[in-house]
């Protein structure tokens, strides 16, 4: 159980905000897998406090898809203030701020990752959160800005001072981005430094590495990102993993299809045919990884242009109809020493 203010979890697996991937469509699948925390789609403080009509569209919900967070992503304490009002009448469960975020374009503003820099500001941003916010408020931080400045306890305790509920922790420096290994060791000072909950974030690919990631670190949680991309399943395989160590087998072709057509049909339902189909060929990718000769079948999935034509090309995924003994997965075994 994981509880963030006065939110209280039954599962340790946070889906995480990925911009411009989380949407209802994917929050949707996943929640349908067991996923019970999601985040929207990271979200800018100033577009919000504009009415950004693409942002509010990424803001979209329905009544299941609860519980829910927001991230927001900003550094002027005036705009975030606006955008908290914004979100007043909004549907969510938790507000998370992102310090995280190692993207050039980003901090160049001061923002995301940049305000590893300055605990001090950052304090003061998550207080103005949590005077307005009506949910708990959340931050998410890296373990430091590069290697020389691996500070990640002293902004974890500067933003516990701000009276946030929980801190979730990217075991990575900015400067590493997503490469290189997860320092477990910072998550685990931030753990022990700290009288509120912490959730672990980085290389939660598979039931294995995550629960490397609550032995090593003893945090509250785990975050899933790019983990949850064309693998659901890793949602019910990790609960199932923690409880009796089990290894879970590949699901089968039928089963990987019947949810990618599903998918499929909600992001054409969400976003019309076109745009659906459209956003959806990044999905076929993730959801085909480690499949037999699947260079063609992407090559017509990034061509197809309506869900009609999609649904075709799935229908057509390496294991369905085909010749007992035929070759299905490239990398079995590669993906069995995953778990």
């Amino acid at each position: 159980m994981l509880k963030i203010g006065s939110v209280t979890l039954q599962s340790p697996l946070v889906l995480a905000p990925l911009a411009g991937i989380t949407d209802l469509p994917l929050r949707t699948v996943n929640r349908s897998f067991g996923c019970e925390l999601a985040f929207t789609s990271m979200i800018s403080a100033r577009s919000l406090a504009w009415s950004n009509h693409k942002t509010e569209t990424m803001l979209q919900t329905e009544s299941g898809d609860r519980p829910l967070g927001v991230q927001l992503l900003g550094a002027d304490a005036d705009m975030l203030s606006r955008a908290v009002d914004k979100l007043a009448d909004y549907p969510l469960d938790i507000l998370d701020l992102n310090a995280a975020c190692p993207v050039a374009k980003v901090v160049r503003k001061g923002e995301g990752a940049s305000l590893m820099k300055e605990p001090e500001k950052l304090r003061d941003l998550l207080k103005v959160l949590v005077e307005r916010s009506a949910v708990p408020v959340t931050v998410k931080i890296r373990a430091g800005w590069d290697n020389s400045t691996r500070n990640a306890r002293d902004v974890a305790l500067h933003a516990q001072d701000a009276g946030i509920s929980a801190v979730f922790i990217h075991g990575r420096t900015r400067s590493q981005e997503y490469r290189g290994k997860v320092n477990y060791e910072a998550i685990r000072e931030v753990k022990q430094a700290l009288s509120i909950p912490v959730i672990g974030s980085g290389d939660a690919f598979s039931p294995r590495l995550i629960k490397k990631m609550f032995d090593e670190t003893g945090c509250d949680g785990v975050v899933i990102a790019r983990g949850a991309l064309g693998n659901p399943w890793l949602f019910p395989e990790t609960h199932a993993f923690l409880a009796d160590h089990k290894r879970p087998d590949r699901p089968a072709p039928e089963k990987i299809v019947a949810v990618m057509s599903r998918h499929l049909e909600l992001c054409c339902t969400f976003y019309g045919d076109g745009l659906g189909t459209k956003l959806f060929r990044k999905f076929f990718s993730w959801y085909s990884k480690g499949f037999a000769n699947i260079k063609p079948l992407r090559i017509q999935a990034f061509a197809a242009a309506t869900h009609e034509e999609m649904l075709h090309v799935i229908n057509k995924m390496p294991g369905l109809g085909m010749e007992p003994g035929a070759p299905v997965y490239s990398s079995h075994e590669a993906w069995l020493t995953e778990y």
